[in-house]
């Protein structure tokens, strides 16, 4: 197993206190952007049955293992097998286990556990010992608490030592936890003494905290009010509500959780009023203790406020109970805390040197692209040339809630249009951190006139008045439209509460189409388990010509090879090659001819049927001599009728991804959203258009 390429990393930590969580999802999110299987194993845990921090990594990154073969044995049995001079068995049954993922996954990250118990009953370190037999090299984890410079390098020294006389190396140390004055003092001399890299990661000590959704499930309280969105917020500090109101609203502070008897109608009134208002703290959640809840009129007076965001729990035991048992949850990161896990991976890839990180490995590459690898491929591809990207949309609740998930990411810079104080105030309300973005007012009477003058410049010849174009302005779609036109951004998106005809007629009237292009299209990218295909045009063109059906596929052959993909054209019709006739496969013979006459460069074959573009025996029988038969990975429909209704039986018959519509052709790009769309799919349609805006 040495001579084969490195496979398998151990992240091994020497404080329980370090964040080995962080760096494993760090880490995972990295490693999936580059290998097709990616498997998780913790070889020790407290508890084979329910251990959370797995559950939380094949969760959130959709892993396709069982829970079984990510869990190793627990430390019980590890002692008893130590006591008992087993530690060959031990270290056997491990690489049963190990090995068994390792044969079937392209990469295997472990992960493990830092447990002071065990460290005093053994003379060296376990941990070290399992990734020894494992083969695989070592990422360390210290962290340097209030440590000086002097101390931690020559912490980091000993360590190093002690790993290599256990056997085994260093492959990358994480310092994490770094207090500000630390971190901008020592991150550069100590690098510079390792042969290794040393990556520093400052304090953030919101990860330390704990969520809505934890004490929810930790306290086993009943959720009164609330959705999964304002279970994500994070909670500051314990406020117990037991002093008189005013008294008690002085003492409040940003995202407090108020804990308080249920029978303190004032307390609770109080809190939601004063969360409305601009002039007191913002609190995370109530939480409302004793044996009874809220009275009914108290109940159908919050049901009926509309505006109410703060999630209210309900525990049938007293405050003093109920702290207790709030102050024992140990903060993780999970799927039940969302806006923590995008903080650290921003916070993972903007102090990590991915191209170096890679030469370090001895890449194991595959053919398979999963949707979890072109997601990824997404953010990084975004984040390697950041663009401005505006968000026009912003009453829309999703679009706030996606806009904090990128920001935390830092893929783009984004632009959001509406009154600041609005956007803030509706930020504030859902427990959003939006700070970083730039928000734009339309109604800024500057850059409207401005961008009203340059409308009517590109629009007078249609018969439009300086007025009509002032008045046209005021549409948020088209201001944020003018706004890329004339280079204030960089892209835009836009759809969730208007159609594809209000995000695409502004853009054709102003943006236009790129040289070679007289149409807009769409393509979807089609998430499989194993692969991703791209379908077009299933959204804007619902009879295009043979020219038409041409500038489709050459687009979307483009648009592939954007996103990393290697184009091979498929023109769908009900027949393969010669043996149809009819004018809905001439269309499709004429437009194969046209793209093969203008981009010799792109593989294509058509007509042809699906069956024999996609599966290589069928493909192999009815074309033998075309090369993109049994091959083909974008695949253009004759209609909007066609495209539209298989992409869709495909994604709901099939399970699958389908990210899009992209839309294609425009000199900027300006892409639609789905009215019914989720936050994850605002955040992956912006990361598209950031891209495109790079090319």
């Amino acid at each position: 197993m040495k001579q084969e390429p490195l496979k398998s990393l151990y992240i091994v930590s020497k404080d329980p206190k370090a964040g080995s969580m962080l760096v494993a999802f760090g880490m995972m999110d990295l490693l999936k952007r580059r290998y097709g299987r990616v498997a998780f194993f913790r070889p020790l845990v407290e508890n084979v049955n329910g251990d959370e921090d797995i559950k939380s990594i094949m969760e959130w990154f959709g892993l396709k293992q069982s829970y079984d073969d990510a869990v190793g044995v627990s430390l019980q049995e590890v002692e008893m097998l130590l006591s008992l001079d087993k530690r060959e068995e031990l270290i056997g049954k491990l690489l049963d286990r190990y090995l068994e993922l390792y044969k079937r996954y392209d990469f295997v990250l472990c992960m493990g556990i830092a447990n002071e118990h065990l460290s005093t009953l053994l003379d060296f370190d376990i941990n070290v010992e399992i990734a020894k037999n494992f083969s695989a090299p070592i990422i360390g984890l210290v962290s340097p608490q209030e440590q000086t410079e002097e101390i931690v390098e020559e912490e980091i020294r000993l360590w190093q030592k002690a790993i290599e006389d256990q056997g085994n190396e260093l492959f990358m140390l994480f310092v994490n936890r770094c207090l500000h004055d630390f971190y901008e003092t020592s991150v550069k001399h100590i690098s510079q003494h390792f042969s290794f890299p040393v990556v520093f990661l400052p304090d953030v000590p919101e990860l330390d905290s704990i969520s809505v959704g934890e004490i929810l499930t930790g306290t086993q309280a009943k959720l009164l009010f609330g959705n999964d969105e304002s279970l994500h917020r994070i909670v500051g500090g314990i406020r117990v509500g037991a002093m008189q109101l005013e008294h008690f609203l002085d003492h409040i502070e940003d995202n407090d959780l108020v804990v308080t008897p249920a029978d303190r109608s004032d307390i609770v009134m109080g809190t939601l009023i004063a969360n409305e208002s601009s002039d007191y703290p913002s609190v995370s959640a109530i939480v409302l203790c004793g044996e009874f809840g809220l009275p009914e009129n108290l109940m159908k007076m919050i049901e009926s406020a509309k505006k109410q965001t703060v999630p209210i729990l309900h525990v049938p035991c007293d405050t003093y109970q109920a702290v207790k048992k709030i102050e024992r949850i140990k903060p993780r990161l999970s799927s039940r805390t969302p806006n923590k896990i995008a903080t650290v991976l921003g916070l993972f890839h903007s102090h990590i040197k991915t191209d170096k990180l890679f030469e370090r490995l001895a890449e194991t590459f595959t053919k398979t692209l999963t949707p979890a690898m072109f997601r990824h491929q997404l953010f990084e591809n975004a984040a390697k040339e950041i663009k401005n990207i505006i968000l026009s949309e912003t009453e829309d609740e999703r679009i706030l809630h996606a806009a904090d998930l990128l920001l935390r990411r830092k893929v783009v810079k984004l632009i959001l249009l509406g009154k600041e104080a609005e956007i803030q105030s509706q930020a504030k309300r859902l427990g959003l951190d939006l700070k970083d973005a730039k928000i734009v007012d339309p109604a800024d009477t500057k850059l409207k006139d401005k961008l009203g003058k340059s409308y009517f410049g590109l629009r007078k010849h249609k018969g439009i008045t300086l007025q009509e174009a002032a008045d046209a302005i005021t549409n948020k779609t088209l201001f944020g439209t003018m706004m890329v036109y004339e280079g204030l951004a960089d892209g835009m998106v836009s759809g969730a509460t208007h159609t594809t005809r209000e995000t695409i007629l502004p853009a054709l009237q102003t943006i236009k189409t790129k040289p070679g292009f007289t149409i807009v299209s769409s393509c979807f990218f089609m998430c499989f388990d194993t692969a991703v295909l791209v379908y077009a045009d299933c959204a804007v063109n619902p009879d295009p010509t043979a020219s038409e059906l041409a500038q489709i596929a050459i687009a979307s052959a483009d648009t592939a090879k954007t996103f990393g993909l290697k184009p091979q054209v498929a023109m769908l019709s009900y027949s393969s090659g010669t043996s149809g006739v009819g004018s809905d496969v001439e269309k499709v013979r004429e437009a194969t001819r046209l793209v093969k006459q203008l981009r010799p460069d792109i593989p294509v074959e058509g007509p042809i049927q699906y069956d024999a573009a996609i599966d290589p025996e069928v493909g192999a029988s009815k074309m033998p001599e075309s090369s993109v038969a049994g091959h083909a990975n974008i695949f253009i429909f004759p209609d909007l009728n066609t495209g539209n209704n298989t992409y869709k039986a495909v994604q709901r018959s099939a399970g699958v991804i389908a990210v899009g519509p992209v839309l294609q052709g425009l000199k900027k790009p300006v892409n639609d959203l789905s009215r019914g769309c989720s936050i994850a799919d605002i955040v992956d349609t912006v990361a598209l258009t950031a891209i495109q805006a790079q090319d």
